[in-house]
This record gives C-alpha cells, structure tokens and sequence, in this order.
C-alpha cells in the first residue's frame, strides 16, 4: 500500500516545514508530493530541503501560478506514476489537520473516495467569521440545488482517491483551475457513480499566511456549476465500484 499525499504550494514557506514534519510523524507510510508554482517566498527551496533529508518527500517545480486544479491534476499524474495505490489532496496550511490522514486510509479500504467533510454529523470549522461560513455553507448548497449531487462538503480540499477511481476520470475534460476544481471532481465523481464517503473532519481557519481566496476565484466556480449538468450531459456510471 503506497499513499502520496498531493500538496499544492504558493508561499507557504512559514508552514512548509511543519507540515511535512507532522505528516512525516504519522508513520503510515504516506509520501509527501509538494506541487509548488515558483513561490517567491522561496516555499520551493524550502521544499526541495526537506526532500534532501527524507526519502518520503517529493517536489515538483512549476514555472508559475497555474491555479489549484491545475496542480492537482499535475500531481495526482505524477502521483500515479510513483505507484500510489491511494492519493490524497491536503492543503499546506493546516486547515487540513494531518490526524486525520490515518482514519482517511482505514475508510478508502472501503470506498472509492474519501472526502473529509465539514458538513455531515461530527464535522465542522474552527476560527471562522459568520460571513465565511455563510459563504462556506452557500456554495455547497448552490452546487447541491443545481447539480443535484449527494455530497455535503462539495468544496472541500481534503480528500482521498483510490488508484482506479483516478485512472477512469478523462482529465482532459475537467478545466477548473481555482478552487471550483474541487465541485468539478465531486460533480464528475457522483457522475461516473464512485463510492463517495464524507469522514467528518474540523476545518481550522489557516495558522500563518494568506488566504488564496478571491473574487475572481469565487466567480470562476459559480458560473463553472451553473454549465456543469450541460457539460456533462453524456457521462455515465462506469463500472460497479468496489
């Protein structure tokens, strides 16, 4: 069992360390895969010094900022050709707390996907403003009435793949750079009729840095789920699961 934990960065320098250290404690075999976009902050430099010391982390150095989905279909490429039987998304920022990357891989012998949700019985946030969680809460929603998927949490970050469930998804057809990748792949993984657990986690607002958000990005996903049903329109269940 081999599972790599994808981890997109742009200047998170004040948590690379931590976060890999935490991660490296875990003891559950994980590889770390840092995806980072040419941080000036030098989060790539800082990456490829963990790399150097511990044969369990992986860099990838792109040229630029590309968007969030972008790294994630970069990565989960490269992840699968490292041999990943499970591959994970996790934020760099400890808003995805690392103690639940153990319960995420006993629930994936079980399912296709595991999405840790903020949104089901035992889930929930952490230093947030009433207004984020409107917005929080509002997006899934919005993607629930217009999609009509079954997933709570449908913009979360943390979340976990089995091997095949990767291979059977055409990536050449998701195009969501920002943070709606993570609605697309809910959309396209309810869609193609994977097994999809949400584990109830506590989203705690970011340590240090910088919030990625913006309206740009909020937009980009509104309008992305309002075609998403037209998009794709021709896509079947595949397969019978687990």
């Amino acid at each position: 069992m081999l599972p790599v934990i994808v981890m997109p960065t742009y200047n998170e320098i004040e948590n690379m360390e931590k976060i890999a250290r935490e991660i490296l404690a875990l003891d559950c075999g994980a590889r770390l895969l840092i995806v980072d976009d040419n941080s000036p902050d030098g989060t790539g430099e800082e990456a490829d010094r963990l790399a150097s010391e511990s044969e369990m982390v992986y860099v990838e150095h792109r040229a630029a900022k590309q968007g969030l989905g972008t790294a994630y279909k970069h990565g989960f490429q490269v992840a699968l050709g490292m041999g990943a039987d499970y591959i994970f998304e996790m934020d760099a920022d400890f808003s995805h707390d690392p103690r639940y990357v153990p319960q995420m891989l006993s629930a994936i012998e079980h399912h296709e996907i595991v999405i840790g949700s903020r949104y089901v019985a035992g889930g929930g946030t952490r230093n947030w403003s009433i207004i984020r969680k409107f917005i929080s809460r509002g997006a899934s929603a919005y993607t629930r009435l217009l999609t009509h998927v079954k997933v709570h949490d449908t913009t979360s970050g943390f979340r976990c793949y089995r091997r095949d469930a990767l291979e059977r998804i055409d990536f050449s057809r998701v195009s969501a750079s920002g943070y709606g990748f993570q609605v697309e792949m809910t959309y396209v993984c309810e869609r193609m009729g994977f097994d999809i657990f949400e584990l109830p986690i506590i989203f705690t607002d970011r340590r240090v840095g910088q919030s990625k958000m913006s309206k740009d990005i909020m937009w980009e996903a509104m309008w992305m789920v309002a075609g998403l049903k037209k998009k794709y329109g021709d896509l079947r269940p595949v397969g019978d699961g687990l």
